[in-house]
């Protein structure tokens, strides 16, 4: 068993009635449970405090993890933006759903409307639903929230540092549209008001609908590069305006909270905070920090991709809970349908129900045989228990080197890693290839990898793939 509990008394209590069925989070009247999902861009493994960040404090996520669990070995299912969000909200790999890592202004394609979000599932139950923040999974009309279950959107529809001030490549980008539902109202926003004016949207999107249940998607567009901070937080930390951009990030958190128990659904609510992807190294005093992790955002390495993870629901989340077990951000669609009573898409998805590991269950064990770690189409690494295995792959690095200053990032290095088995319980920096002495171990990880590239496709192997179905197209 990995699961860790403080013994306390609403543990106990809890460890009594929780069960892991659909109506495991029904309120008692009948009501499924409201969902909250906070994901911040390019935070790494070690930016919060309860994951060892230097420099500056995380006071309300810290009290999330006091009061939830917080896992050790979660991930984001990409390396880096669109990706990531994809899976997020399908229970899909990004790869089943022919979508890139990165989505640009100029790209032609999107989220597929005929994908079922999380929101499309929960509106079946009668929820409110609400996207707020970065979006990343198409900028044009159709592929935006409110074409994909989202009642309500406000944000940027991508990287907010595809801009014309971008410091190496601004000729290449539009002026930097904010959209409400689906207008434009503002072009190159002050970035500096993001964070709070996400957060506010988020706040009164929960009071205005406190009567039915809801489901709120806050994705902010810190700590993103550019990094901006309002007047609020400027100088707040030791660790300069990265620091400063996490606090606001963790005000922000402490206000949906504020906001949850102000209407009286703070117990019928589950809030999880993951990022998606690691820290863009390159980038130095304006990035964050992988911890003990190898590498950074745009690698399969952990610190690409292993995120911290905090989940809160009062009573059916065990208090000051630490799960090891590994889990993906693909597993939260099925679980969240899992707890709303809600019917899973009818296309195949690749998430699986992680709800005893959130609730404590007893024994509870990883639903997933293993994880796959896709970058550019390729299937770079595989996940299973305690191990994982690396095939032959370039990626990019720093090699020692510190990063940019200022905003300004520095050239990476391009290396090659060969086929490599890691042992994550004792290795957890991967840095220690064990292959040679495990056969067995890696025979059964490329089997299994094998299994996915002829479901999902590979282009290092020139493997098309299945199961794999288009994007959106204009």
């Amino acid at each position: 068993m990995r699961i860790f509990l403080t013994l306390c008394l609403g543990s106990l209590l809890f460890l009594s009635i929780a069960g892991g069925s659909a109506f495991a989070a029904d309120d008692g009247g009948g009501r499924p449970p409201n969902v909250v999902i906070i994901f911040t861009d390019d935070q790494g493994y070690g930016d919060v405090g309860v994951y060892g960040a230097e420099g500056y404090e995380t006071p309300n996520l810290d009290r999330m993890a006091a009061e939830g669990v917080r896992f050790t070995d979660f991930y984001a299912e990409c390396s880096a933006c669109s990706g990531s969000r994809a899976a997020l909200l399908t229970g899909c790999y990004h790869r089943r759903l022919s979508l890139p890592d990165v989505l640009g202004p100029s790209s032609r394609i999107g989220l597929n409307p005929e994908e079922d979000t999380i929101a499309d599932i929960l509106k079946q139950r009668g929820y409110a639903t609400a996207a707020y923040g970065k979006w990343h999974l198409g900028h044009h009309e159709k592929f935006l929230p409110t074409n994909q279950g989202f009642d309500d959107y406000f944000g940027l529809p991508y990287s907010n540092d595809m801009w014309p001030k971008h410091p190496r490549a601004g000729h290449r980008f539009p002026d930097l549209p904010l959209i409400d539902g689906t207008d434009v109202v503002e072009l190159n926003p002050d970035q500096r008001q993001l964070t709070t004016a996400y957060t506010e949207h988020a706040v009164d999107f929960i009071r205005k609908n406190s009567d039915q249940p809801f489901f709120v998607y806050l994705a902010h567009s810190m700590p993103h590069v550019p990094l901006f901070v309002s007047e609020k937080f400027e100088g707040e930390t030791r660790r300069g305006i990265y620091g400063d951009v996490i606090r606001e990030i963790d005000w922000s958190v402490g206000r949906v909270l504020e906001a949850l128990k102000e209407q009286g659904v703070d117990e019928n609510t589950l809030v999880i905070f993951t990022s998606d992807n690691g820290p863009w190294l390159n980038y130095g005093t304006h990035a964050g920090s992988a911890g003990p992790l190898r590498e950074g955002k745009g690698t399969t390495f952990e610190g690409g991709q292993r995120e911290p993870f905090i989940a809160r629901f009062p009573g059916r989340i065990p208090a000051g809970a630490v799960c090891e077990e590994p889990a993906m951000t693909i597993d939260l669609l099925p679980t969240i349908a899992g707890l709303a009573d809600a019917p899973l898409p009818e296309r195949e998805i690749d998430g699986k129900n992680i709800w005893p590991l959130l609730s404590g269950e007893e024994g509870a064990e990883s639903p997933q045989e293993a994880y796959l770690f896709y970058r550019s189409g390729q299937l770079q690494a595989i996940r299973s228990g305690k191990w994982k295995l690396h095939f032959p792959h370039r990626y990019r690095t720093l090699n020692g080197r510190s990063g940019g200053t200022g905003g300004e990032p520095v050239p990476y290095d391009r290396e090659r890693i060969g086929l490599s088995l890691f042992n994550l319980r004792e290795d957890i920096d991967e840095s220690d290839n064990v292959a040679d002495e495990n056969p067995d171990v890696v025979e059964r990880l490329k089997k299994l990898a094998e299994e996915a590239r002829r479901e999902l496709g590979d282009s290092r192997t020139n493997t098309k793939g299945s199961g794999v179905r288009p994007p959106g197209r204009l």
